[in-house]
């Protein structure tokens, strides 16, 4: 725990991989809109060249080019180094968690690091008093998730996930016109994506061939992608009641390519990459979604995003439609009526990057003795809602929530908790 209240937190940072650039991007924006009130003392990797890449301008190995070109994905973040935004501490790199722990130098954990490591890295801290957030998904199963709640309740620790989405303003701004009544009553949602145009059909999602592996990465699109849907749809819509699902692993190998078309990289896959799955929320909206990391041809999706219908309309992405045909933009109508203070609670500082965003109310959550809106105990549900898909297409039947959080629907999860001795 923190020794003084006064002194800026420490930030270790666990792992120093393709979506770390985000994670910094974030730091800079908020530290360039006044927040000060961090350093980041350390940086982690098992392999010492990954942690140097970030430390300073100027030192360690050629920055690795991001592997997405989309510039609504976090993996298209460029390059950012700590100095860049940090000048007055240089920060510590290490090649373990145990060594940054032992060095007693940080606070608080970021931890980026490969799903299989996110609860063993986190209950190591928390087991020394750290404050710990997480890139998501939260933990590579309900049980190593719940486990971490659990440590982090018992040892008086903020524990939160890094869930961008939440933040993001589209999301924000959706939750104003629900609030406001623009809407009326959810009643259905759809959420519909086949294919990817980076991704399909058989590349290696983000280079990162651990997503397609059970054991290290928990499952495929339905966890990486599905944690991001089902917070959202659970902070516009409401709880989840059940789940009705299928999965396919449709390409069982995939491939990282050179621009020459040679295979520089290869791995089985043995978790799903197509998902189709219907929703029945606790409040009696229904809902349907899919997404797939396979597809040959072209990618066939929603091109609004996600669609909300409401008893007074529909939204779809930024535009609202309202019963009798009144169409409005959903960021216009924001920025027209909105008031001063949810623009303020919403985008502290003016900020919009859902980053930024995040670790703003994690560490002011650390300094007011609560967890950050996307908690350690959101994140679990989150998990819950992901492995749920897993779940059901396993057992061929209808899961509920409450069977996944509770264990009672664990076989999809079984060898993994296993594995892990969970």
């Amino acid at each position: 725990m923190n020794e003084t209240m006064t002194a800026p937190l420490r930030i270790g940072i666990l792992g120093c991989g393709r979506i770390l650039p985000a994670h910094l991007r974030g730091y800079r924006l908020l530290k360039e809109a006044g927040y000060d009130d961090f350093r980041i003392t350390g940086l982690m990797s098992r392999n010492r060249d990954d942690a140097v890449m970030f430390r300073k301008r100027g030192e360690g190995p050629t920055p690795r080019v991001p592997v997405s070109k989309n510039p609504g994905d976090p993996l298209s973040a460029p390059h950012i180094y700590v100095s860049d935004f940090q000048t007055d501490v240089d920060a510590k790199v290490y090649t373990s968690v145990e060594e940054m722990l032992a060095d007693d130098n940080v606070d608080v954990l970021d931890i980026p690091a490969t799903l299989h490591a996110h609860h063993t890295h986190a209950l190591a801290g928390i087991a020394r008093g750290k404050h710990c957030i997480v890139q998501k998904p939260f933990a590579v199963s309900v049980k190593a998730g719940q486990k971490m709640v659990d440590a982090a309740k018992a040892r008086g620790v903020q524990l939160g996930v890094v869930e961008n989405v939440r933040y993001g303003e589209g999301t924000r701004i959706a939750r104003w016109l629900i609030d406001e009544g623009y809407l009326g009553n959810i009643q259905m949602v759809a959420y519909w994506d086949v294919g990817t145009l980076e991704w399909s059909p058989d590349k290696i999602v983000a280079e990162t061939p651990w997503r397609h592996q059970k054991l290290i990465g928990g499952a495929g699109s339905s966890l990486d992608i599905g944690v991001h849907w089902f917070d959202r749809l659970r902070y516009l819509v409401g709880e989840i009641k059940d789940f009705s699902a299928v999965t396919r692993t449709f390409e069982k190998k995939r491939y990282t390519r050179d621009a020459t078309g040679r295979v520089t990289q290869e791995v089985d896959c043995d978790v799903d990459d197509a998902f189709f799955a219907s929703l029945q929320f606790e409040n009696g909206a229904i809902g349907q979604m899919s997404f797939t990391w396979a597809g040959h041809g072209e990618m066939t999706n929603l091109p609004f995003g996600m669609v909300l219908y409401g008893s007074k309309g529909v939204l779809k992405g930024d535009a609202l439609i309202l019963d009798g045909g009144e169409k409005h933009s959903a960021k216009a109508l924001f920025e027209a009526r909105a008031s001063d203070a949810i623009k303020s609670l919403y985008f502290p500082f003016g900020l919009k990057d859902a980053f930024a965003l995040g670790y703003y109310d994690f560490l002011r959550g650390i300094r007011e003795g609560r967890d950050p809106e996307t908690s350690g105990v959101e994140g679990v549900r989150d998990l819950a809602a992901s492995f749920a898909i897993c779940e059901a297409a396993e057992l061929g039947r209808p899961v509920t929530m409450d069977e996944v959080l509770s264990g009672r629907a664990e076989v999809y999860q079984a060898p993994i908790n296993q594995h892990y001795g969970l």
